[in-house]
């Protein structure tokens, strides 16, 4: 039950000092792993919702062997 507090309170936009205190943490440090796992969630859910958006196929510019070689000279 304190992590899904914990993970309610920072998708409300919680600070994470305030969750720190909550969860009686000594240090910060300890409550970021909330929000790291937050991100991640949220990462994946949108891998997941945007599966087919993006194509899979090389881009046009990639075989252009004279364009790659002048943006390689900078």
């Amino acid at each position: 039950m304190r992590h899904s507090k914990a993970m309610h309170l920072l998708q409300a936009g919680v600070n994470l000092v305030y969750i720190r205190d909550i969860l009686g943490h000594v240090s910060v440090t300890t409550t970021e792993v909330y929000a790291r796992v937050d991100s991640k969630q949220k990462r994946e859910a949108i891998e997941k919702a945007y599966i087919n958006v993006v194509k899979n196929e090389v881009p046009v510019w990639r075989n252009n062997e004279t364009l790659l070689d002048w943006l390689k000279s900078f």
